[in-house]
C-alpha cells in the first residue's frame, strides 16, 4: 500500500498541513519540526505525487533554462551554478539547447517546455524584443546575456564592456602596444563580441594607442577558430605582441597555434581571455583572463526568477543586473 501525507503527519506527530509546508518549502517552520518530518519520510519512504500537486497549485517548482550551446565550456559551468542555486531554493532547471536556430528559442517561449515550467532563463541569439514580448504570457522570464537590453526585461548580465577594458589596460601597462583581438563580430555593437571589442578600443584611447583594424580578426567562438585566427595573422605577416580572445576557448587556441609554432607565451607574445573557464587555470601556461562573476550571475538571477514566481518582487519595473568581474592574472601574461 502507498504511503500517505496522513501517514507521514502521524509518524511525526504533526498536522497533515505541516506536512504539506515542509513539502513545499515553507521557510517559517522550526528545524526542530522540519526535521522530524523529513525523517518521517525518509523511514516510510513517502514519495510525493508532484503531479497531482502541480495541479492544485498551478505550480511544478521547475525552472527552465534556454541556452544555445551546453558543449560550449562556459554555458556548461554556468548551468551547472544555476542548477546548483535553483536546487538551494527547493527547485529543479529544465534545460533546453536551442543551437541558436529561431524556431527552437520561439518553442521554449509558448510550447511544451514552457507549460513544465514556472519561469525562464532565457539566452536568445536570434529572435529579437518584440519577439518576446509578443510570446510572453504571464509566467515570469530572466533574460541572461547582452544580446538583448530592453527596458521591459528582467536582465542579468556581466561588465562586458568595463572588463574588456581592464584586461587591455593590464596588457598595456604590461608594456604591450600591439594587441590582436579575435573573435571580433563585424557589425555588432550590443553583443558580447561588441561590448568587449568597445571596451579594448576604450583602453587604447585611454593609453593614447592607436586603434589598428589590422590586427582584429573576426571569427566564431570556437577553439579551432582561435588557432586559426592566430595562423592567419602570422601568415600574413602581421606584427603583434598580444593576443585578447574575447572569450577563453579563443585565447587557449591561439595560445595552442603560437607554442607549436615555437612562439614563446608570455616572452614573445602574451595572451589573455574572457570568461575564467576551469581550463584556464590548468592550461600551460595558465591564463590570464577575466571571472565576470559567473557565481554572482547564477545566484542573483535564480532569485530573481523564483522571487517573480513567488510574489516577493514585484514586477513593475524590470531589474537590470550586472555581475562584478575580476582580472585573473596568470601566467600567460604576468
Amino acid at each position: 500500500m502507498a504511503v500517505t501525507m496522513n501517514d507521514v503527519a502521524r509518524a511525526a506527530g504533526v498536522s497533515l498541513k505541516t506536512v504539506s509546508n515542509v513539502l513545499n518549502d515553507y521557510e517559517f517552520i522550526r528545524p526542530a519540526t522540519k526535521k522530524r518530518v523529513q525523517d518521517a519520510i525518509a523511514e516510510l519512504g513517502y514519495e510525493a505525487n508532484l503531479t497531482a500537486r502541480s495541479l492544485r497549485s498551478g505550480k511544478t517548482r521547475m525552472l527552465g533554462l534556454v541556452l544555445s550551446d551546453l558543449s560550449a565550456p562556459y554555458y556548461a559551468e554556468l548551468a551547472s551554478r544555476l542548477m546548483k542555486a535553483a536546487s538551494r531554493r527547493g527547485y529543479r532547471v529544465l534545460v533546453e539547447q536551442s543551437d541558436a536556430v529561431g524556431g527552437v528559442e520561439l518553442n521554449a517561449l509558448q510550447g511544451p517546455f514552457r507549460q513544465l515550467t514556472d519561469g525562464l532563463l532565457f539566452t536568445p541569439l536570434v529572435i529579437d524584443a518584440d519577439a518576446i514580448a509578443d510570446r510572453l504570457g504571464r509566467k515570469p522570464l530572466v533574460l541572461l546575456g547582452e544580446h538583448i537590453l530592453d527596458p521591459r526585461f528582467d536582465l542579468v548580465t556581466m561588465k562586458n564592456g568595463e572588463a574588456a577594458a581592464a584586461l587591455t589596460a593590464h596588457l598595456l601597462t604590461g608594456g604591450r602596444r600591439r594587441i590582436a583581438v579575435i573573435g571580433a563580430h563585424p557589425e555588432e555593437s550590443v553583443g558580447s563580441a561588441g561590448l568587449r571589442l568597445n571596451g579594448y578600443r576604450k583602453a587604447l584611447e585611454e593609453a593614447g594607442v592607436p586603434f589598428n583594424p589590422e590586427l582584429v580578426a573576426p571569427c566564431e567562438w570556437r577553439r579551432d577558430n582561435g588557432a586559426a585566427a592566430v595562423a592567419g595573422l602570422m601568415d600574413r605577416g602581421v606584427e603583434f605582441d598580444a593576443v585578447f580572445g574575447l572569450n577563453d576557448v579563443l585565447a587557449l587556441g591561439a595560445m595552442h597555434e603560437l607554442l607549436i609554432r615555437g612562439v614563446r607565451v608570455p616572452q614573445d607574445v602574451a595572451v589573455a581571455g574572457f570568461d575564467d573557464i576551469d581550463e584556464a587555470r590548468f592550461a600551460s601556461p595558465s591564463l590570464t583572463t577575466v571571472s565576470p562573476g559567473m557565481e554572482e550571475i547564477a545566484e542573483r538571477s535564480i532569485s530573481l526568477l523564483i522571487d517573480r514566481i513567488e510574489g516577493r518582487e514585484a514586477a513593475e519595473q524590470a531589474a537590470h543586473i550586472e555581475a562584478g568581474f575580476q582580472l585573473k592574472v596568470r601566467e600567460s601574461a604576468p
